[in-house]
């Protein structure tokens, strides 16, 4: 069995470092946009998974009519109210769960959707994990999708409000540290100009529209980008 405090990974881990909560504190577009790339560490008693962040969603809370609190906190949204640096996690349709990074100053609610990610660390039990959940084709798939992410790091409800922010903590994320040297700066430079945006998955009505909200994410090319899909007729809010 892995170590469970193991932050080892294939490649990447040199130059990342751990933001502080601050760092989260700022327009959600930005976060989602600087979230690309980042690698977000599982810490569980069966060992450790990490994975590559290559495909996010920001949403902008009460000023965004495609988020889960458009209109106002809730018990199950609080933790969007809350500090920056934490996660929200919900269960989509009774069916799987979802897991955001609050960003933006308390109150306004903001967070960027995890919507899928290279496994970097840990292949093994996040093939495990995902075996034990449905069919895996290939390790492309083991967290192509918000889903699948949080069934590959064994996210549910009990980790809403994880602090991503504590080196120490079960869930950690990390971000290239761009102040490490110049190779690190031009290596962030070129992953910006292969940045793709569009508009959200499955959200419908206003949210949903491409021209004032393409705020879907992700890096061009990348296998592990999950594929667009247009709303349902349901209505969807995050």
């Amino acid at each position: 069995m892995a170590d469970a405090r193991d932050l080892t990974v294939r490649g990447g881990e040199r130059d990342a470092v751990v933001p502080a909560r601050e760092w989260f504190a700022r327009d959600v577009r930005l976060v989602a946009r600087d979230l690309l790339g980042a690698l977000l560490t599982r810490r569980a008693p069966d060992g450790a998974v990490t994975l590559r962040i290559t495909e996010v969603e920001a949403y902008a809370g009460t000023a965004d009519p495609g988020s889960h609190a458009f209109r106002g906190e809730t018990a199950r949204n609080r933790t969007m109210f809350g500090e920056p640096g934490h996660v929200y996690v919900y269960r989509h349709l009774g069916l799987h769960h979802c897991m955001n990074v609050v960003c933006s100053p308390p109150g306004e609610a903001s967070a960027v959707l995890l919507r899928a990610g290279e496994v970097v660390g840990g292949a093994d039990l996040a093939r495990e994990r995902r075996a034990a959940a449905g069919v895996t084709r290939s390790d492309v798939d083991l967290a192509r999708g918000p889903a699948r992410l949080t069934v590959a790091l064994a996210i549910d409800r009990d980790d809403d409000g994880a602090d991503v922010t504590d080196p120490d903590g079960d869930l950690v994320l990390r971000v290239p540290d761009r102040t490490a040297d110049r190779a690190a700066d031009r290596a962030a430079d070129r992953a910006a100009d292969e940045v793709a945006t569009g508009p959200r998955v499955g959200v419908s009505g206003e949210g949903g529209r491409a021209d004032r909200f393409p705020w879907r994410v992700w890096l061009a090319g990348d296998p592990t980008v999950s594929p667009y899909r247009a709303a349902e007729s349901r209505r969807r809010r995050r």
